[in-house]
Parts: C-alpha cells; structure tokens; sequence
C-alpha cells in the first residue's frame, strides 16, 4: 500500500533525500551550541575580554550555519511533500478516468472529492512530517543523550529512565485518539455528498419546500463531524500537560544534583546550563515524535482510501 503510493514521489526523490541530510547538519550544530555556550558562560568573569569574543563568534557563526541547513531543509521537504502530492493527485485523477461502471458505482462522487483533497493533504503532512521532522528527533535525542553522558553521567541515567515512560505516554495518548481521527473520514463523505445533492438538486428542493429537512440533515452531519473531531482533540491534548509537567520534574531534578555537583566543584555553572537545554531538547524531540505519529496515525486511514482507488 505505502510503496503504491511512494511511485508518484518520482522526480522528487532527490529533495527527499536532502532533506533528512540538512536537518542532520542542522541538529548536530544544534547540539553544539550548548556546549560552547557553557565555555562562554564560564568565562563570564574572566578579566579580558578575548574569550568571550572568541566563543561570542563561533556561536554566531554555528547559528548561521544551523539557520542555512534548516531553510535548505525545510524547502527540500516542502517542494518533496508537494510535488509527491502534485503526482498523487494526477495518478487518481488518470486512473478514475480509467473506471469500470463497477468501479463508479462503488465509489460515489463526493467520496472521490474527499480522497483528491482532505486525504491527499493529510498524506502530504504526514510525508512532510516524516522526511524533516521525523529524521530530526531521534538524531536530536541521541546527539543530545551523549553530550549530557559526556557532562553528568548521573542526568544521562535519568533520561532513560523518563524517555521511555515520557514517550509511552503519548504514544499511548496518541493510540487513544486515532479511532477518532479515522471515524471523521466517513463523515467528511457523507457531508460532501450532503453538499452536493443540494448543490445539484437545488431546483427540486425549492419545487418541494424541503429546504427545512436538508439544512436540518445537513446540521446533523456536522455537529457529529465536530463531535468527533472535539473527543480525538480533548484527548490529544493530554499531551501538553503531561509533556509540561516531566518538563518542569526534570529540571528541578537536574537542578538539584547539579547544584550539589556545582557546589561540590565537579561542575562548572556553564556545564550546568548546557545539560538542562539539552533536556529541553530531548523531551521537545519527544513532543514532536508524538505530534509526527497522530498525524501519520492520520494519514493511514486516508492511504488506504487513495490506495484503494
């Protein structure tokens, strides 16, 4: 199903590849930064001011540097992720022109509409998603894990202790909304074809005064579109607490031992700081791992619907 429609990425196969490949650049520039802030940081007090140009202008240009892989990352990603939904749009259009009147009477009009644009769109994102941010995250938390190995080894043991219990929740969060998620498809049909009739037979409905009974259809349909559309958000949106709550209990964590490691002097303030952006980005990484899975959750149910045409 998926190598089906990976057949029309076809001339844009090269930013796809590029695209992973600048954002690795990117991340391992990303996890640098910290480090060398924490050597700026730690000569704050120096008596010259040599060092702090010094590290002031390699982190500029590290920034600089992130900032060119990032813009050639993400206009690698978004030019991929269009032109793969440019052909996939053109491949169900050519091939519907192809139906057979068995094919034609089993997919009515509106349920074609909906796999050409609200499916299409949602693979596009997922696809997006996948080649950019996907590749980011786990490079992201890896790079960042070994540099607090190489600075505290204590917060490193932490971290993989809170990554799989952080990130089986969300999953799990995530699990939780994706039955949702695929009911709303359905329904996207049946709306369309709702629209549609009226569209099309708005003559005979006027002839008949049956305005009254089509509006009334049409407000059931979408109050339970949004009906389901409100239960998968109220449950994704679990996410943020819970990502906001192992946030903060990390931080006070790290803060804690490193303040005892600082005061002890087997740690310098600077090497402090790095370690808790690091964990800013490995539990940012995780957030955005979680997001990447509903959206491919997402999209799975709109690939079998474009796979099946």
């Amino acid at each position: 199903m998926i190598k089906t429609l990976l057949k029309s990425v076809r001339q844009y196969k090269k930013q796809t590849l590029l695209s992973p490949v600048f954002v690795a650049g990117e991340v391992i520039l990303e996890c640098m930064i910290p480090l060398v802030m924490s050597k700026l940081i730690d000569h704050l007090s120096a008596e010259t001011m040599t060092p702090i140009l010094k590290y002031g202008l390699i982190l500029l240009v590290m920034a600089t540097i992130s900032l060119g892989f990032g813009v050639l990352a993400a206009r690698n990603a978004a030019e991929a992720s269009c032109g793969f939904a440019k052909n996939l749009r053109q491949d169900m259009y050519f091939k519907i022109q192809d139906f057979a009147f068995a094919d034609i009477d089993k997919f009515s009009a509106s349920s074609l509409v909906t796999r050409m644009t609200t499916d299409i769109t949602n693979v596009q994102m997922a696809y997006m998603m996948s080649i950019r941010l996907l590749a980011r995250a786990p490079i992201m938390i890896i790079l960042s894990w070994v540099m607090t190995l190489a600075l505290n080894k204590t917060v490193a043991m932490l971290f993989l202790i809170v990554i799989p219990l952080l990130g089986g929740t969300l999953i799990f969060i995530a699990k939780k909304a994706h039955p949702h998620f695929i009911k709303v498809f359905d329904e996207y049909d049946v709306l369309n074809n709702s629209v549609q009739e009226n569209v099309n037979a708005s003559r005979v409905v006027k002839a008949f005064v049956r305005e009254d009974y089509e509006i009334d259809k049409f407000h059931i349909i979408s109050k339970y579109v949004y009906s389901l559309f409100t239960k998968a958000e109220k449950i994704v949106a679990w996410n943020s607490p819970v990502m906001q709550f192992t946030m903060y209990v990390v931080i006070l964590v790290i803060v804690a031992i490193g303040g005892n490691s600082i005061v002890t002097g087997t740690m310098q303030t600077g090497e402090l700081t790095s370690i808790i952006v690091y964990s800013l980005q490995i539990l940012m990484s995780l957030m955005m791992v979680t997001f990447v899975f509903v959206m491919i959750m997402i999209a799975e149910a709109s690939t079998d619907r474009i796979a099946e045409v």
